[in-house]
């Protein structure tokens, strides 16, 4: 089973060297990502939503266009799980 437990701020600091892309907003994991049309963006979306459904772990977005913001946080927990930078991991490996 995939680690739940909340991380502390220095264990979220180390895991962030490890996710090029990705800060800490809000008490979120998030990144944003830009597209050459909406149906690239939106192409992508449907990628992530196949892999975190496959986690059970599901992201909070926004998409407008070519953009789409990613927000991800382990609402079990109350923060940031290893298991965001598990699906941050996975986002990254589907991003152009």
């Amino acid at each position: 089973m995939a680690d739940r437990r909340k991380l502390t701020d220095a264990e979220i600091e180390q895991y962030l060297a490890q996710a090029p892309g990705w800060s800490v907003a809000d008490g979120k994991l998030r990144r944003a990502f830009q597209f050459g049309s909406f149906v690239e963006a939106f192409g992508f979306m449907s990628s992530v939503a196949l892999a975190a459904e496959k986690m059970d772990h599901h992201p909070e977005w926004f998409n407008v266009y070519n953009r789409v913001v990613i927000d991800l946080n382990t609402h079990d927990v109350g923060g940031i799980s290893p298991l965001d930078f598990e699906l941050a991991a996975r986002i990254n490996g589907l991003a152009p």
